[in-house]
């Protein structure tokens, strides 16, 4: 005599950040996953840019969580960016980037990033940290050109570069993606988020 069973399961639906993608770079394009930190995910929406060799790197991003002033060197941030030390940060290009000293982990709700000398900006909280090229007083700049953004979320394992899909033309939820500036999305006039 056979036996029925019942299993109960929660549906679970997940919300994507792209909603639609109108063009994308075919096969899609590897992440250097040597820029990331592992396991931290590779959100949906990050943007990527290549380097001049043909490999993508994600231009790492940071939403600060508390106002800091134009005097501040230590900036409470989201978790879940891929900062590290040694990394160039700036809140707008054409200004100060410096190189991150400490990234203090320890709290549970923000990361405290610690910059070797003021970037000279008051920052709003949901203001954007990015990746910068290198030091500069006066012309910082991104250190990859935002080019294209992921199209789904990736895993991140150490030692293995990640194959993504890379969205150059589409729409996507601002709410679900990583933190982005008003100047990233100025450099992707073929990216809305909305």
């Amino acid at each position: 005599m056979g036996f029925m069973r019942y299993q109960r399961k929660q549906d679970e639906r997940v919300a994507h950040a792209c909603i639609n993608n109108l063009a994308d770079i075919p096969n899609g394009v590897t992440v250097v996953v040597a820029d990331l930190i592992p396991g931290v995910p590779l959100r949906e929406g990050a943007i990527i840019a290549p380097d001049e060799a043909g490999f993508y790197h994600l231009l790492k991003t940071a939403a600060v969580v508390e106002v800091a002033t134009t005097t501040a060197t230590e900036y409470k941030v989201e978790k879940g960016h891929h900062f590290k030390v040694g990394d160039f940060v700036m809140f707008k290009t054409g200004a100060k980037s410096y190189a991150i000293t400490a990234i203090d982990t320890t709290s549970p709700i923000f990361d405290k990033i610690t910059v070797g000398t003021t970037l000279g900006e008051a920052i709003p909280v949901g203001g954007t940290l990015m990746l910068a090229k290198g030091e500069s007083a006066t012309v910082s700049a991104f250190k990859y050109p935002p080019f294209a953004a992921c199209g789904d979320s990736y895993p991140v394992e150490a030692l293995t570069n990640t194959p993504v899909a890379a969205i150059t033309f589409g729409q996507f939820r601002a709410a679900l993606c990583p933190p982005l500036s008003d100047e990233i999305k100025a450099a992707l006039p073929t990216l809305k988020f909305i």
